[in-house]
C-alpha cells in the first residue's frame, strides 16, 4: 500500500534542497561519496536552467522519492524523447507504491509532451527495478547495444 496522503509534484527551483537530500542518498546507493552541497548545486542548476524535469513524491511535506527526466530527441522519428535518468525512493518508503506513482507521473508527462518514448538504463543485477519496469509495461530493448566512451579518462 502507498502511504496515505502521498502526492506527486513536479519540482520547481524552490524544491532543490529537499530533492538534493534524496539525490545525495541516490548517489550513495551507486557507491559515490556523500556530498550534500554538490548535490544541492547540481539539482538547483538542473531546475533553474530547465535542463531536467523532476517529479517528487511528498508525504506530510517530506520528500520520499523522485524521478528525474532529461530531454532528448529521436532523429529518425523527429520526435522528442525523455531519458529517465534517475529514480530513487527513500529506504523507509520502499514497497509502498512510491516508485510506481513516480513512473506513472513520468509516463503521463511524456504523453502530454507528445514524446515518442521514455527510455532508461538500469544495472543488470537490479532485478527489483527490472521487475517493476516490466510490470508497468516497459520493454527490454534487445535490438540495440549500448556503448560508452568515458571522456574523463581520455
Amino acid at each position: 500500500m502507498m502511504k496515505s496522503g502521498m502526492q506527486i509534484q513536479m519540482a520547481t527551483a524552490h524544491d532543490f534542497e529537499r530533492i538534493a537530500e534524496l539525490f545525495d542518498l541516490y548517489r550513495q546507493f551507486y557507491l559515490q561519496i556523500s556530498d550534500l552541497e554538490a548535490s544541492k548545486s547540481f539539482i538547483r542548476e538542473r531546475l533553474t536552467n530547465n535542463e531536467s524535469v523532476i517529479f517528487c513524491a511528498v508525504t506530510a511535506d517530506l520528500a520520499v522519492g523522485f524521478v528525474q527526466l532529461y530531454p532528448s530527441f529521436s532523429s529518425v522519428s523527429m520526435k522528442k524523447l525523455w531519458i529517465l535518468n534517475d529514480l530513487f525512493v527513500h529506504p523507509d518508503s520502499r514497497k509502498k507504491g512510491v516508485a510506481s506513482k513516480l513512473l506513472e507521473a513520468a509516463t503521463q508527462f511524456a504523453i502530454e509532451t507528445k514524446a515518442k518514448a521514455l527510455t532508461l538504463k538500469t544495472a543488470q543485477d537490479n532485478l527489483p527495478a527490472q521487475a517493476l519496469y516490466s510490470s508497468l509495461g516497459w520493454k527490454l530493448n534487445t535490438r540495440f547495444q549500448t556503448y560508452d566512451l568515458a571522456i574523463e579518462q581520455i
